[in-house]
């Protein structure tokens, strides 16, 4: 049993809640939390940092501000929304973790996000490895020529970069370019098996957004444009995004 004792300043007012509360419809119906657990029973990242979406909640409403900033429970969470899902209240805890997140001075939070995050801000390509677009292309050339190669039945097989007019335009996860190249093929094999008329792009074909799980609104934004934008210059339909 924990018997740790949590102490609440009653004179300490909560800024983390009241500035949630001005951004959600209605307040994010943060004060109608009925307590009933439905949130953590559910959620992936129950248990870590002896924390769960109910404990969280209950933290916020009481403006234990510092306490949420230290705690790294938020960085656990992956914003699913299966809390949103199965609460009968409908209480929006991703936006509330969200929030959480830029209490944290940005070079305090997890090294990692904030590494991948910054990679991505710092070439065309989006990629959280810093792979470059001729390396891309290099790389997606070359696995295509090997499968064509080695399976005759797809011997026609495409794998386009910067195809104009192409319906879907379609991103890819940095790491598998580089480290796992294998790995995309399966994706191009149920593309040209279902005749879809699709194509990556030489820039912003990373898929991951490591700025929005960093909390960096300016930098998800930046991300998020980029793809858009590349995909409206390509004259592509849809953005499929894989990720």
């Amino acid at each position: 049993m924990d018997n740790r004792v949590i102490k609440i300043d009653k004179n300490k007012k909560s800024l983390f809640i009241d500035k949630v509360k001005a951004l959600l419809p209605e307040g994010g119906n943060l004060n109608m939390c009925l307590t009933c657990g439905a949130c953590s029973s559910g959620c992936p990242a129950t248990g870590f940092d002896d924390m769960d979406p109910r404990k969280f909640l209950r933290m916020a409403a009481l403006g234990m501000d510092d306490q949420i900033i230290e705690s790294n429970w938020p960085w656990f969470c992956t914003m699913c929304q299966r809390c949103i899902y199965v609460c009968p209240m409908k209480i929006d805890i991703p936006q509330l973790v969200f929030n959480a997140r830029q209490l944290r001075p940005r070079e305090d939070r997890p090294k990692g996000i904030t590494a991948s995050c910054d990679m991505a801000l710092n070439n065309e390509t989006l990629s959280a490895m810093g792979t470059s677009k001729e390396d891309f292309q290099f790389v997606v050339e070359d696995v295509l020529e090997e499968y064509r190669e080695a399976q005759p039945e797809f011997a026609d097989m495409e794998a386009p970069i910067d195809k104009e007019g192409a319906e879907f335009f379609i991103n890819q996860n940095s790491r598998e370019p580089m480290t796992e190249p294998d790995e995309m093929v399966p994706l191009w094999k149920i593309l040209h098996l279902a005749g879809v008329n699709w194509t990556y792009g030489s820039k912003a074909w990373a898929g991951e957004n490591y700025c929005l799980f960093l909390a960096d609104n300016d930098g998800w934004k930046h991300i998020t444009q980029t793809q858009t934008d590349q995909m409206h210059k390509l004259k592509c339909g849809t953005y499929l995004n894989t990720e």
